[in-house]
């Protein structure tokens, strides 16, 4: 509604408003001079009321500007926290979602981040507040709030510098945040979150895999000092292992589909993972870990090393092959039986018998499938000959093993000795 008056309007206002003044002033003259005369009176000031409201009505009130209600101010964040890890400080907090009076925000507010530095308190002496003026970190407008939010808080990662850890050795850092749908109403400070930082390790740049038969074994060069360039001592090594992200182009180790989760220490390289499995993929990351006297502090993540293991490793040769002479009985010739004893191997799928008549030859692979037992019948000896025989592990792969060493025997032919 336009509550603006023209110049006519405002005249005529104005004239409404007197008459009803002079009606109501004639009127109590009129009681006073002529006490019989109140029907009259009653009459004039009933008449007043009416122009009055008539010029109401009209728009004639008192010209001004629509109320509008104050812009809100947002409650205090009361849920801050500060991490260190590696050379990031990590911040999580709650987003305000009413005012302080009570009324829901209707739009994601401003974000202002404030970070100080202080040295350390003494024993006993109280940790330091939040100064009455706070330097400003980052301001993080509404339109860029939401790639912050992780599980419905604010997930915000500060990277310190070669040249903080330098410039603040071993400081006490202090951060506050406000946030504002106004800039005249921003909230108050929020609960102070502090964090002693200790300048760790520089990240390790050369983590390297190799495949072997029982384990996926890591190495890298121990890192020589850290990032404000002392050089404290390393305490341990921190190992971790996540799963590629299938669909990533191939060689990017950035897209994980599993997050990376410790599964080891170690005092130094190499490290042997032996929980692995031939054929799944895995991604590695070394953390070193510098030593303080009053606290252990790990590095970034090292450079991310994916492999995935082949089992390209045969197993042993078998031991122990030995071939026994069975003579003929009634329901069957004589034959070879060989025996050898069992691998030891976990991965053992089954076994090759192979035969020659050469003993420097391996020869023709007797059985058409994998042995599962480490025994063998030959029933298709020709008498009066004698054969090397030779046997092979295979593992699940397909791996074959070198050939055992080579056992010979043969059936005797008709009033023969053992050939």
């Amino acid at each position: 509604m336009n509550n603006a008056l023209s110049g006519t309007d405002a005249l005529s206002c104005a004239a409404t408003i007197s008459a009803s003044q002079r009606s109501r002033t004639l009127s109590r003259r009129r009681v006073k001079s002529a006490p019989g005369v109140a029907a009259a009176a009653f009459a004039a000031s009933l008449f007043a009321a009416v122009l009055v409201l008539t010029a109401l009505t009209a728009g004639c009130a008192a010209p001004g500007e629509p109320y509008e209600r104050k812009p809100p101010t947002p409650v205090a964040i009361a849920d801050l926290t500060a991490v260190q890890s590696g050379s990031d400080i990590h911040l999580t907090f709650t987003l305000p979602q009413q005012a302080v009076d009570h009324r829901p925000l209707q739009e994601q507010p401003t974000i202002e981040i404030y970070r100080d530095f202080f040295k350390p308190p003494a024993p006993g002496e109280p940790s330091p507040k939040a100064p009455a003026k706070p330097t400003l970190l980052v301001t993080i407008p509404p339109a860029m709030g939401d790639r912050y939010v992780v599980q419905g808080h604010i997930h915000f990662t500060d990277p310190l510098s070669a040249q903080d850890f330098a410039k603040h050795p071993e400081s006490l850092v202090v951060y506050t945040v406000r946030t504002q749908v106004s800039e005249k109403k921003p909230s108050a400070n929020s609960n102070v979150a502090t964090v002693r930082v200790f300048a760790p390790f520089d990240a390790i740049t050369d983590l390297a895999t190799q495949v072997t038969h029982a384990a996926v074994v890591l190495n890298w060069t121990p890192p020589g000092r850290t990032l404000s360039g002392t050089a404290p001592t390393v305490g341990v090594y921190h190992i971790y292992r996540g799963v590629p992200d299938p669909s990533a182009a191939p060689g990017d180790t950035s897209q994980l589909k599993s997050p990376l989760v410790k599964i080891a220490d170690a005092q130094g390289p190499p490290f042997q993972d032996t929980q692995f499995e031939f054929g799944a993929s895995y991604v590695y990351s070394v953390r070193s870990v510098a030593q303080y006297p009053d606290a252990s502090i790990e590095s970034s993540d090292s450079n991310l090393a994916a492999v995935t293991p082949r089992d390209t490793f045969p197993p042993a040769a078998p031991q122990e092959l030995i071939v026994v002479l069975v003579p003929a009985q009634a329901d069957a010739p004589a034959h070879l039986e060989l025996s050898w004893a069992i691998s030891p191997e976990t991965d053992v799928a089954g076994y090759n018998v192979y035969r020659s008549e050469q003993e420097s030859t391996q020869g023709a692979r007797l059985n058409a499938d994998l042995l599962l037992t480490p025994a063998f019948r030959d029933m298709n000896t020709q008498p009066g000959h004698r054969y090397f025989y030779t046997v092979t592990a295979v593992d699940r792969a397909g791996n074959e093993s070198p050939a055992s060493a080579a056992a010979s025997g043969g059936v005797p032919a008709a009033g023969q000795g053992n050939p």
